[in-house]
């Protein structure tokens, strides 16, 4: 009988070895997966079975991957790894604009992967006390607790790494932030990205929550520096 506590990984990629491979690793660090072979599949299972985390590559039948993740992220927060050959920077950020949460590159190293796994999945788990859960700035109001955002009374749909660098930003108002210490504290020190990858983070978090998108007046940029939440951030 299936452990209900066990978190459940859907990989999808049109190379069976590849999955048996990335199957046999999860497994093995006490995972429970689910495996699909084109796109059109990987959405019915994520739908249906409501994995903790997919494992998504780009180069799909039926569907390809960046319409999978497109399509997945209109309607979840289902963290995404995407899993590809295209090895390009531009490919990259695509990829994370997209709403997926990390990026790993063929030839992969699976013991890598798994670890990439466990750093997204911490991520997600709420570590804070309920009387502190609620932070609001304006128009924002973010649970903590809850994993939500709204603005304007209007629920706001961000991935869990857009979650994480908010949560990280609006608890420390008028800190300043550079990008590898929005890493460390917000993604984890395993986390392997790029200085770009938190700016494409930021620039969706922005189009998101952000009044006037042209004048960000809630995540502000400190030039040369990293980021900032604006000041006098109220908690209730």
């Amino acid at each position: 009988m299936t452990d209900p506590t066990r978190r459940k990984i859907l990989i999808v990629d049109d190379d069976r070895k590849t999955v048996s491979l990335i199957k046999l690793y999860l497994e093995h660090d006490g995972y429970e997966t689910l495996v699909a072979y084109d796109g059109q599949e990987a959405l019915r299972q994520a739908r249906e079975q409501q994995p903790d985390l997919i494992v998504l590559d780009l180069m799909l039948p039926q569907v390809n991957g960046l319409d999978v993740c497109r399509a997945l992220r209109a309607e979840s927060k289902v963290p995404i790894i995407m899993l590809t050959a295209r090895a390009a920077e531009d490919d990259k950020l695509h990829g994370l604009d997209l709403g997926a949460d990390d990026y790993v590159t063929k030839p992969f190293s699976p013991r890598e992967l798994v670890a990439r796994v466990r750093a997204v999945l911490r991520r997600i788990e709420p570590s804070i006390a309920p009387e502190k859960a609620i932070l609001q700035r304006n128009d924002l109001v973010v649970d903590l607790q809850r994993h939500t955002v709204q603005m304007r009374g209007q629920a706001v749909t961000v991935t869990p790494t857009e979650f994480k660098l908010l949560a990280t930003l609006i608890k420390a108002p008028g800190q300043v932030f550079t990008r590898q210490e929005l890493v460390e504290k917000a993604l984890g020190w395993d986390y392997d990205g790029l200085d770009r990858t938190v700016d494409a983070h930021i620039m969706n978090l922005r189009r998101k929550i952000e009044p006037e998108r042209g004048a960000p007046s809630l995540i502000v940029t400190v030039f040369g520096v990293g980021y900032k939440f604006a000041e006098e951030a109220r908690a209730t």
